[in-house]
């Protein structure tokens, strides 16, 4: 009698296949699912830095903390790789609100304020002179 013709050697056999085939099929599921949800995941941006240039035509620049504002200020404000704040200055639209960026993706920022809707400004080429 050979040692797999024993009832609790085939069962044994049987569980072992069928462990290793179920491992296999779950790293490999688990492989597939991490590839489809990286899929459905937005791509991370770059970075805010770069020029900006909103709907109503307006432009600002953005290059680490230092900014220069629509309404052609320089001046600093609190940044990070993809967020950046600051307050508008004197003589300019929301003048003493602080203006809030989110980089959506790598050409679209959302820029708000407070009291207003917030409106999605896209990366635009730099100005030349």
């Amino acid at each position: 009698m050979r040692p797999t013709d024993r009832p609790a050697a085939r069962t044994f056999a049987r569980t072992v296949t069928f462990t290793r085939t179920a491992a296999r099929l779950a790293r490999r599921a688990g492989c597939a699912a991490g590839f489809l949800a990286a899929l459905t995941l937005p791509a991370a941006a770059d970075a805010i830095d770069g020029h900006w240039c909103s709907p109503a035509g307006k432009h600002m620049f953005i290059a680490g903390p230092a900014i220069t504002t629509p309404g052609g200020t320089q001046m600093q404000g609190n940044y990070s790789r993809h967020a950046f704040a600051y307050v508008a200055p004197a003589g300019e639209d929301s003048a003493g609100t602080t203006i809030l960026m989110r980089l959506l993706n790598e050409m679209e920022v959302m820029v708000t304020t407070a009291s207003s809707v917030p409106i999605i400004w896209h990366r635009c080429n730099a100005e030349t002179s």
